[in-house]
C-alpha cells in the first residue's frame, strides 16, 4: 500500500507543467518534509517506464532513458542557435555570473543583443543582478531550464577540458596552440 504523502507527490508531479522545487511541492501538497517522501516515490518508480529525477534542485517525472526512443517524435526546430549563441551560452555556463563586457572580452568580439535575447527566449539564461562597479553592468547566469535541457544535475556536471578533448570537441587549432605552449614552456607543467 502506497502512503498518502507519496500519492500526493506523485499526483502533483504528474500534473506539473514544469519541474518543481521541494519548497513548491511542500506548498502544493501540505507535506512538511517532502524529501523522505520523494525518496520513497523514487524507489517506487525504480525499474519502471517512468522515473523520478532531480535536476538543478527541481523534481519531475520523466520517461526512463532506455525507453525514450519509443516516445521520440520528430519535431521541427523553429530556430537553430547560432555559433555566437553557442559560444555565449558556454561562456555564461562556465563563468557565471558574467557581464556582457566580460563575455565580449572572452570571445574577442562584440555580441549582438539578439544573441542574449535568443538565449533568454529559450529560457537558458537569466539576468543575475548587477556588478557593484561603475556603470553597474547587468550580469547573466544559466537557469534550471538550461540544466534540465542538457541533462545536468548542476553546473559541476559541465564537461572539463579533458572531457571535451576526449570527445573530439576541441578545434584542431586549439590543440596545436596548446602543444606549442607546452613546447615553449616545458618546465611550467612540473
Amino acid at each position: 500500500m502506497i502512503d498518502i504523502e507519496v500519492r500526493a507527490l506523485e499526483a502533483t508531479l504528474f500534473a506539473a507543467e514544469e519541474p518543481m522545487t521541494p519548497h513548491g511541492l511542500a506548498a502544493a501538497t501540505g507535506i512538511e518534509n517532502v524529501k523522505p517522501a520523494l525518496a520513497r516515490l523514487a524507489a517506487l518508480y525504480e525499474g519502471h517506464g517512468i522515473e523520478l529525477v532531480e535536476r538543478g534542485g527541481r523534481w519531475r517525472l520523466q520517461t526512463a532513458p532506455d525507453l525514450a526512443h519509443i516516445l521520440r517524435r520528430e519535431k521541427s526546430e523553429p530556430r537553430k542557435l547560432s555559433r555566437a549563441g553557442i559560444e555565449t551560452l558556454a561562456i555564461i555556463a562556465y563563468h557565471e555570473p558574467v557581464s556582457r563586457a566580460e563575455i565580449e572580452a572572452i570571445r574577442g568580439v562584440q555580441i549582438s543583443k539578439g544573441t542574449l535575447d535568443a538565449l533568454m527566449e529559450a529560457g537558458w539564461i537569466r539576468p543575475a543582478g548587477r556588478r557593484e562597479v561603475p556603470g553597474r553592468p547587468l550580469t547573466f547566469a544559466t537557469t534550471p531550464a538550461f540544466l534540465d535541457h542538457f541533462g545536468l544535475a548542476s553546473r559541476r556536471d559541465l564537461p572539463g577540458i579533458e572531457d571535451l578533448r576526449a570527445a573530439g570537441l576541441l578545434d584542431p587549432i586549439d590543440l596545436v596552440l596548446e602543444q606549442q605552449l607546452e613546447v615553449a614552456n616545458p618546465d611550467e607543467g612540473d
